[in-house]
């Protein structure tokens, strides 16, 4: 017997969560793109006007970066936090910035529009409910390790605290081939669908650590009926402070967002030549 009774989809119809304006859940398909972290005020300010003038519908990027190494960069914290504030009102695009710890969470708390819970912290219980107790929609991604019960077990934590908006995501899990960084695991988040009435959206970056299997990944999502996805964008991916490897570059962002597109037969904001 299941005891995820709130994330269950039972007899439910499928949720729609909002973070500001932007749906996930409705039948459609929404894109959140940015930095893995934010970096400088002229970097974030940049990404932010390109990947909105393209038709991404949410801004992401790290501000608390939990790395493996304690030598990597660490992100700039709650300046980090500031900048990509301020970008996002100037782009029109609602953020979501990951929190590490429940200190964060007063930090985030009126600056962004969602708040990450990273693979790291699926299972930090204590900051799963403090989260929820923002108010503000979660996006919740699953452990390289998690099955898909001890994902929606997460979500529960967060339901039970009266708070309806969270959104799952697929971000790749742990397997024997180094070649990628992770195994995309479609057929699980297929499944999520099928388990739950929450939104579940697709993280290409890190399921695949490879800029260049992004697009065929997203686009997969999109025909399989995935709610979205969350892509890494960076002006000048090699000189990137963090994964530099798996983040698209502008013109693959651009050609990205034209291909999808044409996949759901919509139409960008504004004409794409004015991205460049």
């Amino acid at each position: 017997m299941t005891m995820y009774k709130l994330a269950s989809k039972d007899r439910r119809a499928a949720s729609v969560v909002r973070a500001a304006d932007v749906p996930f859940g409705d039948g459609g398909f929404s894109m959140i793109a940015g930095p893995c972290a934010v970096e400088s005020r002229a970097q974030i300010e940049r990404t932010a006007q390109f990947v909105a003038l393209c038709g991404a519908q949410m801004l992401r990027g790290g501000a608390f970066k939990p790395r493996t190494s304690p030598y990597a960069f660490q992100g700039l914290g709650a300046e980090g936090v500031e900048l990509i504030a301020q970008a996002s009102g100037a782009a029109r695009l609602p953020c979501v910035v990951e929190a590490l710890c429940e200190a964060d969470l007063d930090v985030l708390s009126g600056r962004v529009a969602m708040i990450q819970i990273g693979a790291r912290n699926m299972q930090n219980f204590a900051l799963l409910r403090a989260a929820a107790k923002t108010g503000l929609p979660v996006l919740l991604k699953r452990s390289a390790s998690a099955t898909l019960d001890e994902v929606l077990y997460a979500a529960e934590y967060i339901l039970v605290e009266g708070n309806p908006n969270v959104v799952l995501c697929e971000r790749g899990i742990r397997g024997f081939d180094p070649q990628t960084r992770n195994v995309f695991d479609l057929a699980g988040a297929l499944r999520l669908k099928e388990l739950t009435h929450l939104p579940v959206i697709a993280d290409p970056s890190h399921a695949t650590g490879r800029a260049s299997l992004i697009e065929p990944v997203v686009l997969a999502a999109a025909a399989a009926g995935l709610d979205g996805a969350i892509v890494e964008v960076h002006p000048d991916p090699p000189q990137a402070l963090s994964d530099k490897e798996q983040a698209l570059d502008f013109p693959a962002f651009e050609r990205l967002m034209r291909r999808l597109g044409a996949l759901l037969d919509t139409e960008p904001n504004v004409p794409l030549a004015a991205c460049r």
